[in-house]
C-alpha cells in the first residue's frame, strides 16, 4: 500500500534543484539512515524536505549515484496499471501529432514523467527498456497498461543497455508478449528495412535521428556518398532512394552489414549502394591517402563519451572524426557529423568540429543544427534527455 510507503528526506540546504523541477535526487542529497540503507533496490518511497514537506512519490536506490527518481508529486500515488495508462494516453497523443504512422519513440524516460523506462514502437511491435531498478519493479504494470493502450502484436525486452549496471542489474532480453521469430521490417520514408529487435543494437534502430536523417536526404540527389558508422544503412538507403549516384556504407558490425546489404536488396538499390565491414577511422585514413572525395559524407558514430572521464578522449575522437571526415567531402560537397553522447555539449562538439576541419586545413559554414525529434521530448530540468546533437555544414 502507498501508507505504508518509506520516507526518505533531503539533507538540509539540498533541495534546491528539486523544488526547481529536477526529478533526480543524488545519493549525496539525501539522509541516508540505516533503515534507508535497508531499503530494496528500486522500491517506492515518499520523499520530504529536510523540515518534512512531502514532496512526492519516487523509486528509490541506495546503490545508485541518482538515488531517487520521482514519478507522482503525490506521495500516496498508486502507480499500477491505471496510472501507467494515463501515462501513455498523453505520451501516445503527443506523438499522434508530429507521426502520421507507429514508427517513432513512444516513451522517453523522464522526457515523458516515466523514469527509467523506453519504449520504442516499430508498427505492431514495441521494443521496451527498463533501465533502473525502479523501472524494473514497476514494469509489470506498464507492460499491462502497454497492451491496453497500444495493444501491440508483441513486446519486446531489451534490458541490456549499460545503464542497467550502475543501478546494479542485470541484462535480460526476451520477448514479453507475442512472439517475434526474425527479423521484423518497417518503411521509413520510403525505404523497405528488416530489423533485428532482439539482437540489434539499442532497440534495433536510431529513431531518434530519424528527421535528420530526411535533411540530409534532400542533398542526395546525383552525389556520390560516405555513410560512416552506417550501422543497417538507414543514412544510405534513404539517400540511395531520393537519387544519389552512389552510396558506400561502411560500418565494423557485421550484423549491421548484413542488415544494411539486405535493407538495398529490398529497395531493389542494385549496385548503387555498397556496404563494407571495416573500422570507421581506418576506412577514413585510407581515403585521405587516396585522396578520395565524396560530394556528401555521413558521420553518425556511437557514442565516444560514455561518462565524464571519458570527456577528453572523447573529444579528441570527435575532433579526429570531424578532420577526417571533412578531408573526404569534395569543395562545395557536404558533411553532416553528429554526437549522441549527453556529457559532450552541442558547444563543445561544435567547438571540436570546427578543430576538427581547422586541421584537415578545409574551411566551412554549418547550414543547420539539431538534436531528436519531437518523440524524444526534452526534460528542462535534465539536459541528459537532451544526448543528441548533430551539425550540418557545407564544406569549402
Amino acid at each position: 500500500m502507498s501508507s505504508d510507503r518509506p520516507t526518505i528526506r533531503i539533507l538540509p540546504g539540498h533541495g534546491k534543484r528539486v523544488r526547481a523541477g529536477s526529478p533526480w535526487l543524488y545519493s549525496n542529497e539525501l539522509a541516508i539512515d540505516a533503515a534507508a540503507k535497508k531499503i530494496a533496490p528500486g522500491a517506492l518511497v515518499k520523499i520530504e524536505t529536510a523540515e518534512g514537506q512531502p514532496l512526492g512519490t519516487a523509486s528509490f536506490n541506495v546503490h545508485a549515484l541518482v538515488a531517487a527518481r520521482f514519478y507522482d508529486k503525490s506521495p500516496a500515488a498508486a502507480l499500477d496499471t491505471g496510472w501507467f495508462a494515463a501515462k501513455l494516453r498523453t505520451a501516445l497523443a503527443l506523438r499522434e501529432r508530429f507521426f502520421q504512422k507507429p514508427l517513432y519513440r513512444l516513451v522517453h524516460a523522464e522526457g515523458d514523467a516515466l523514469p527509467g523506462f523506453v519504449a520504442d514502437r516499430f508498427g505492431d511491435v514495441v521494443v521496451v527498456q527498463a533501465n533502473t531498478a525502479g523501472a524494473e519493479r514497476l514494469l509489470p504494470a506498464f507492460a499491462t497498461a502497454l497492451g491496453e493502450i497500444v495493444a501491440p502484436r508483441a513486446v519486446v525486452l531489451r534490458n541490456d543497455g549499460s545503464g542497467r549496471a550502475l543501478e546494479g542489474l542485470a541484462e535480460e532480453v526476451k520477448v514479453l508478449r507475442g512472439e517475434v521469430d526474425g527479423p521484423i521490417e518497417i518503411e521509413d520514408r520510403g525505404a523497405r528495412f528488416a530489423l533485428d529487435v532482439l539482437q540489434g543494437q539499442k532497440t534495433g534502430w536510431y529513431l531518434d535521428i530519424a528527421e535528420a536523417r530526411g535533411r540530409v536526404a534532400r542533398l542526395a540527389q546525383g552525389a556520390r556518398i560516405l555513410d560512416v558508422y552506417c550501422h543497417t544503412g538507414a543514412f544510405s538507403v534513404v539517400c540511395a532512394r531520393a537519387g544519389a549516384k552512389s552510396v558506400r556504407g561502411i560500418d565494423s558490425s557485421p550484423k549491421a552489414i548484413e542488415l544494411a546489404t539486405r535493407a538495398a536488396a529490398l529497395n531493389a538499390l542494385g549496385e548503387r549502394v555498397a556496404f563494407e565491414r571495416a573500422d570507421a577511422f581506418t576506412a577514413l585514413e585510407a581515403i585521405a591517402l587516396k585522396k578520395e572525395r565524396f560530394d556528401l559524407v555521413v558521420a553518425d558514430p556511437p557514442s565516444f563519451v560514455k561518462s565524464k572521464k571519458d570527456l577528453g578522449p572523447g573529444a579528441r575522437a570527435y575532433r579526429k572524426l570531424a578532420r577526417l571526415a571533412a578531408g573526404a567531402v569534395e569543395a562545395k560537397g557536404f558533411l553532416f557529423i553528429a554526437s549522441c553522447s549527453h556529457n559532450m555539449s552541442p558547444d563543445m562538439f561544435q567547438g571540436e568540429v570546427a578543430n576538427g576541419l581547422a586541421a584537415a586545413a578545409r574551411t566551412g559554414r554549418i547550414l543547420m543544427s539539431g538534436g531528436a525529434g519531437p518523440d524524444h521530448p526534452i526534460h528542462p530540468q535534465l539536459p541528459e534527455t537532451a544526448y543528441l546533437k548533430w551539425l550540418l555544414l557545407q564544406i569549402d
